[in-house]
């Protein structure tokens, strides 16, 4: 029997279950939505911060390349600017007076500035600086970085090397001493610093490497002996730098800036600090250095071209030209040139021996020869020359003399 009172009740029950089912998928569906919309958004915007951070770290990286590049810099230029505020008062500049002339005794005298910088010399405070700067001064100053200025002396000083060595009234106060350290283990492209007065230009700094090593040069001073061992450097030398300090990045003195070449671009010369230390004791002591070695020879370098109208194959080593009478070379048997010759508009005297060795050491030409005398060797020491004569090498021993006052250019 049918019940219709039921059937509409189920359906009812149906509608409601199917419904509440829609309205639960629905809800279901908008809560999933909702939550994952905004899950979905985060993801993107995380997405979008990550890629924002990536190009953020990108330039981040290319920012810190570029600030390491310039930390970097910094880095260097406060290395520079921290031994620039070490040693720079220890530099000072020294002015004097120079007779220029003197006729009919009306003496005329021109005011001359170099630099200079304090060294403890076993206790005595001595400012170092070269010959030329103060070679018959008068009135000599000492200037300091703060201004002030103070009397000086010259306790000794030598020609050949071109150095002088003062002594100062300056109180203790002003007292800064560098350090000097051996410039032996120098090498080519050695980072160099210069300090001193250009052009009165007080307390001017400039960096540059070491460009060469044991060159020979001729300074207009009267010494007509080549000056040995010097240091080549591109550091910018200027007039009134003379007698200031080349320094390593340490701040250590290597050498002391000495001349420059004129018109030439990037070139200038300090003698060695192992100079330095081997004559400051005897210059501040007796007022002079007088135990630079003397062979008794005037030379010239052998090139290609003297080697071919020679008809040697030889074609380094220091060619013989003249021999002192009576001096080592001569008493060694050293022959010298007898054959006049033209080689690019320069007179050559061959037919003398060529050195070409020096106990043991290769010769190349006159810088490698004076340089090895000065550094190596003494008055009175025996060294073993290997010379080549008439296509013979021979091998001389000869007993050094100590160099007399100077007589000819180019001479050893």
């Amino acid at each position: 029997m049918e019940t219709p009172s039921k059937k509409p009740r189920n359906t009812k029950l149906a509608i409601l279950v199917v419904t509440v089912l829609i309205v639960s998928i629905l809800t279901a569906g908008f809560a999933g939505y909702y939550i994952g919309h905004p899950t979905t958004s985060s993801s993107q915007q995380n997405q979008d911060t990550s890629n924002s951070n990536q190009a953020d770290t990108s330039d981040s990286s290319a920012s810190n390349t570029s600030n390491q590049s310039v930390a970097v810099d910094s880095t260097d230029n406060n290395s520079l600017s921290e031994i620039y505020q070490q040693v720079a008062s220890s530099v000072v500049v020294i002015e004097d007076f120079q007779l220029e002339s003197n006729v009919f005794n009306q003496a005329s005298y021109s005011q001359v500035q170099g630099s200079g910088f304090i060294y403890d010399l076993n206790g005595q405070d001595v400012v170092v600086t070269n010959y030329h700067v103060v070679d018959g001064g008068v009135n000599v100053t000492v200037t300091f970085q703060d201004g002030n200025t103070y009397t000086a002396k010259v306790l000794g000083s030598d020609i050949y090397s071109d150095l002088a060595i003062l002594s100062t009234d300056a109180p203790q106060s002003e007292i800064v001493p560098l350090t000097i350290v051996n410039s032996s283990s120098l090498k080519v492209g050695d980072e160099t610093i210069a300090i001193g007065s250009p052009y009165g230009l007080t307390g001017s700094m400039t960096t540059g490497i070491v460009s060469a090593l044991n060159r020979t040069i001729t300074e207009d001073t009267g010494n007509e002996y080549a000056i040995s061992d010097i240091i080549q450097t591109s550091t910018a030398i200027n007039s009134g730098n003379s007698g200031g300090p080349l320094l390593n990045y340490n701040g250590q003195v290597i050498g002391i800036t000495t001349a420059i070449v004129t018109s030439s671009q990037g070139l200038g010369f300090a003698v060695p600090s192992d100079t330095i230390l081997r004559e400051i004791n005897a210059l501040a002591t007796n007022g002079t250095y007088n135990a630079h070695p003397y062979l008794g020879i005037g030379g010239a370098d052998m090139t290609y071209d003297i080697a071919k109208q020679m008809g040697t194959e030889v074609t380094y080593g220091v060619l013989i030209e003249q021999v002192t009478s009576n001096g080592p070379a001569d008493k060694a048997g050293i022959i010298a040139g007898t054959h006049q010759i033209i080689v690019d508009s320069t007179t050559v005297y061959t037919g003398g021996d060529i050195i070409v060795g020096i106990n043991g050491s290769r010769i190349r030409n006159m810088d490698d020869l004076s340089s090895y005398l000065e550094e190596y060797t003494l008055p009175g020491q025996t060294v073993s020359l290997t010379v080549i004569r008439s296509s013979q090498t021979l091998s001389i021993s000869l007993s050094l003399g100590t160099r007399p006052a100077a007589t000819s250019t180019g001479a050893s």
